[in-house]
């Protein structure tokens, strides 16, 4: 992966302002952007997915201009082939779980029959192991298994990056440990790029190669995952 990012953007609320300004660049297959809550992480990761427009600055990605503020270029997130996972997983609560994973797809999302679905849409739910839950809806099954579901979606889209948002904040100790060691074997076997906004320093040693620190949205400093 290569990617460069160095963007501003002005955030009012109320008498408030939080000011994101900032700058890296990498060529590291998993990065992570380390820091508490509130310090601009997500809000860099949405300009990244295309969810949320800079005031200036310019991003690229593999190569591709996703964002320049100069050049009045500015893609559509459908255009951005990158995969964002939410920190709840966003799925869809009035879809069955082949539905949400065929939801990304052209065709095949509305009504999926077992023996019908989409390539990539099949090939990700037995990966995951997903056959069992399929007809269900997302309150029917496991925190692990939405967790499942909603890669299982973001990767039937083939996307160039998965954009992670605390992936694990959500769940139990166990479960937290069980997931990410499955996603870092996922990365290895794919060999996926991935950018992974947390603030726990066990996400970063078991997936990330490099860290970003960021504090009151600003990078304040470089480092390696065993460092963090």
């Amino acid at each position: 992966m290569s990617i460069q990012v160095k963007i501003r953007r002005a955030v009012r609320a109320g008498e408030r302002e939080f000011v994101l300004d900032v700058a890296f660049e990498s060529s590291r297959r998993c990065i992570a952007l380390f820091g508490p809550s509130g310090s601009g992480k997500t809000l860099t990761v949405q300009a990244i997915a295309g969810l949320m427009r800079p005031d200036s600055g310019r991003i690229v990605l593999n190569g591709c201009t996703l964002f320049d503020a100069d050049a009045g270029i500015c893609l559509a997130p459908q255009e951005r082939r990158v995969a964002y996972l939410f920190q709840d997983y966003g799925l869809f609560p009035h879809l069955t779980v082949a539905q949400n994973v065929c939801f990304g797809l052209s065709q095949g999302w509305r009504n999926p029959r077992r023996h019908a679905l989409p390539d990539a849409a099949r090939h990700w739910m037995e990966a995951f192991e997903l056959g069992a839950v399929a007809d269900h809806y997302p309150h029917q099954i496991s925190g692990g298994q939405k967790q499942r579901t909603a890669l299982a979606r973001a990767l039937a889209v083939q996307p160039e990056a998965l954009l992670l948002d605390e992936p694990f904040a959500a769940l139990d100790a166990a479960l937290r440990r069980k997931l990410r060691a499955e996603l870092a074997g996922l990365q290895r076997r794919l060999d996926l790029p991935m950018i992974l906004i947390t603030h726990d320093p066990e996400d970063v040693r078991t997936l990330a190669e490099e860290v970003y620190m960021i504090r009151q949205g600003r990078i304040v400093g470089l480092a390696a995952a065993h460092e963090v």
